[in-house]
């Protein structure tokens, strides 16, 4: 198979589908692989070392797409990158589609075969694509978070571990998955006071049994949820419905009771945000400030420490990346269950039930696209 490396072009996004050493593995299999030039200069991965991986460098993105059967990306397509598309081509990435419409109508209009990171399953029912990026994600939203309760970013003042005589700050975890077990292990590493919510008694008595009186653990209630993010001064959204959009938690009215200074930071961003105030944002500028709250939302968090995400990603794909190439899709698909639920568009149609639901399509299962 040709399969094809884009340089990303989202806003300060340094990640690369593939690493050189990534590319050795499709080549040692007898396929071909087109690299971007300068796909990976900007984290150190140099043109170089793809050729010495057997990569063919090309010059330009519309050769990549021209020349690929399969094009790996990291993160969603962006307009121009869908409008090269076309039909059988294969498109393995992460999409987020339930909270974006105009890239779903465009990977139904391309005909492409779009298999997203985020919906691909585990033997253990979770989402082994998702979780690196998820992990990464959780320990930026501490730094993150604590870096814009500076006065001089526009939160209250301040330090999230406190010092000796000074309370430190009260750090909410919305969702105990991955992006909030991670964000609660840095703000617990930081000095923070940490409360975590859930609505997983089983999860929130594991953080429990690890943790100890250094977390207090809660059950997620709408009650519960309103006064720990009125006392809080630092919100995590950490929470996830697979394939569909986040439910919207924390409400308007609550971020106008919020104390003035605090700051919200929405992992959920991508699959459209859990606060109801919340709206994407870029690296450039990742805040703004609504009833005197701060608002984290950049959508490619990782994105910022692009070269440890980028190893840390490709340690997930890439053995599902080498069955799409050495079966073909509808093969691979047919052998692994997991890689199959990653199917969210194929050939015009929506293949995943919760972005059919969310955005209005006709769901048509993924077994009736494998022939």
């Amino acid at each position: 198979m040709r399969i094809g490396l884009p340089k990303e072009i989202k806003n300060h996004e340094y990640r690369v589908g593939l690493t050189p050493a990534s590319v050795r593995e499709f080549t040692s299999r007898g396929h071909e692989v087109f690299v971007q030039s300068g796909a990976g200069a900007s984290i150190g991965l140099a043109d170089e070392q793809y050729a010495a991986s057997g990569a063919v460098l090309v010059k330009d993105a519309a050769e990549v797409f021209a020349k690929a059967d399969m094009v790996v990306k990291v993160k969603e397509p962006q307009p121009q990158e869908c409008a090269m598309l076309r039909e059988g081509q294969i498109l393995y990435t992460y999409l987020h589609l339930a909270p974006d419409p105009e890239q779903t109508a465009a990977l139904v209009k391309s005909g492409a075969i779009c298999v997203a990171y985020e919906t691909i399953t585990g033997p253990g029912g979770g989402l082994p694509l998702l979780a690196p990026m998820s992990e990464v994600a959780g320990r930026m939203s501490i730094q993150a978070g604590a870096a814009h309760l500076e006065k001089s970013k526009g939160g209250m003042g301040v330090l999230l571990g406190g010092v000796p005589g000074v309370e430190p700050a009260h750090v909410l975890v919305i969702g105990a998955g991955v992006v909030g077990t991670h964000a609660m292990q840095m703000a617990i590493g930081l000095g923070a006071r940490v409360t975590v919510l859930d609505k997983n008694v089983d999860r929130l008595r594991q953080i429990d049994a690890i943790y100890g009186n250094r977390v207090k653990t809660l059950y997620s209630n709408a009650q519960t949820l309103e006064e720990k993010v009125l006392e809080s001064d630092l919100v995590i959204g950490g929470v996830l419905v697979p394939g569909a959009a986040a439910p919207k938690l924390v409400t308007r009215s609550m971020v106008r009771c919020m104390k003035k200074g605090a700051v919200l930071v929405d992992v959920a961003i991508d699959q459209g945000g859990c606060f109801e105030t919340s709206r994407a944002t870029t690296h450039a500028e990742p805040t703004y400030v609504i009833d005197d709250v701060v608002h984290y939302c950049v959508a490619n968090m990782p994105g910022a420490v692009a070269r440890t995400s980028t190893f840390a990603l490709n340690n997930a794909t890439l053995a599902h990346g080498l069955a799409l190439a050495d079966k073909g899709w509808k093969q691979a698909m047919k052998d692994n269950p997991h890689l199959k639920a990653g199917l969210n568009v194929a050939a015009g149609k929506v293949t995943y039930d919760a972005v059919a639901r969310d955005l209005g399509y006709a769901y048509v299962p993924a077994d009736s696209m494998l022939g």
